[in-house]
């Protein structure tokens, strides 16, 4: 008898974080004073201007109707602007699609690139939703593991010792979700010319790209290897740097060849974004930066309270992170330990007592290709910050 559900669609794994987000909020309304580690999002609500440039658009009556599949011509050409100012790397408007949030491009650019068996690359610890969109689109995702020890970032010598004859395309994230991770621009550079002597892709999500600390800065592959860009997609969009994540606007730019491709996929798929996110857009991207660097203050405060606090717990050992909102800590050293009457085994088991015993929500390291870690967000209150961490103590310490 067959199967009601398709065995590609059975196969998807459910976004461990959003999960975890959704666990969190439900015990929350149920009463229970959980504080959540899990989600990306910013704690801060959309700057105004933004939002009043959405509620001007809504009373227009050319944003009720259908607008070009690929994004409204404004929106490309400040994608366009915006790509020169922040990485300096220039692009043209035919090299840009708008796409219904970030997900929404990872999943455009790896079925638009990968046939049946395809292999690639995928630096763990990785997002959640990169493997399931390469196995969606009927390629094969090849882990590559960077521990802390190399604080989380992947060697030239671990790609081409992953590298085979299938081998189709490269996935870079740098600011890294989930470790904060940042390459250095020497490490891209040498990505990027092993990427270009190989032949192989390369998709580079930089939706954290203004999100760095210490003086460290973010690097874009196209602009240090400009040979590669006729084989490289860049992901971005406005849900990090601007407190956006709801309204779902986000792109992918590319060779002219594979965003039209694109977004002929996307015509018969969801058609154009909301017109109105998309003005909203098109106010972040043509506006100054002094939104995202007063929330860096707020994060990079945070930033250091989390890492301190962690590394004060016995067993725990978390490096500081230098860009994104994320902190990775190893919680190795906890595992096979009794707490409260039970014994953890793995990260997910030691998630779930945290969460039934302190009553905080952390993402626990299999959610991310990396066993023995968890994933905390520090884009929550400071108040929350601290006093989640002091009851994860208090339960580990």
């Amino acid at each position: 008898m067959s199967s009601r559900i398709s065995a590609r669609i059975g196969a998807i794994s459910e976004s461990a974080t959003l999960a975890v987000d959704s666990k969190a909020k439900a015990l929350k309304a149920a009463g229970r004073p959980v504080i959540g580690f899990g989600a990306g999002e910013p704690d801060f609500p959309t700057p105004d201007y933004i939002v009043e440039a959405a509620v001007e658009a809504a009373r227009d009556p050319k944003n009720h109707r259908y607008s070009p599949a690929g994004g409204l011509p404004e929106l490309k050409q400040a994608i366009v602007d915006k790509t020169k100012r922040d990485s300096g790397y220039e692009i043209e408007a035919a090299q840009v699609l708008v796409t219904n949030g970030g997900k929404h491009a990872v999943y455009n650019t790896f079925a638009t690139l990968l046939d049946p068996g395809d292999e690639v690359l995928l630096p763990a610890p990785y997002w959640t939703t990169y493997p399931e969109a390469i196995l969606l689109a009927g390629g094969v995702p090849v882990e590559v593991l960077a521990d802390e020890s190399q604080d989380y970032l992947v060697t030239v010598e671990q790609l081409e010792a992953a590298r085979t004859s299938k081998t189709k395309a490269l996935l870079f994230c740098s600011p890294s979700n989930p470790t904060g991770a940042v390459d250095s621009r020497e490490s891209i550079e040498a990505i990027g010319r092993w990427a270009l002597e190989h032949d192989i892709w390369v998709i580079t999500d930089e939706i954290y790209e203004h999100l760095t600390y210490d003086g460290v800065q973010s690097t874009s592959i196209p602009v240090v290897v400009p040979e590669l860009a006729d084989r490289t997609v860049v992901l971005n969009g406005v849900a990090k740097t601007y407190a956006m994540t709801g309204w779902r606007v986000g792109w992918m730019i590319g060779p002219k060849d594979v965003i039209k491709a694109a977004t002929n996929l996307q015509s018969h798929q969801t058609s154009n974004v909301g017109n109105i996110a998309q003005r909203a857009a098109i106010a972040a991207l043509t506006n100054d930066l002094s939104a995202v660097e007063e929330m860096k203050v707020a994060f990079d405060r945070r930033r250091r309270t989390m890492v301190r606090m962690l590394n004060e717990i016995p067993g725990v050992e978390c490096p500081t992170p230098t860009g994104a909102f994320y902190a990775y800590p190893s919680v190795k050293g906890l595992l096979g330990k009794d707490i409260n009457g039970r014994t953890p085994t793995t990260s997910a088991e030691l998630a779930e007592i945290i969460l039934d015993e302190a009553e905080v929500a952390v993402v626990p390291g299999e959610a991310f290709g990396a066993p023995g870690y968890l994933r905390m967000s520090y884009a929550l209150g400071d108040e929350d910050l601290a006093e989640g961490i002091g009851r994860m103590a208090k339960l580990l310490g």
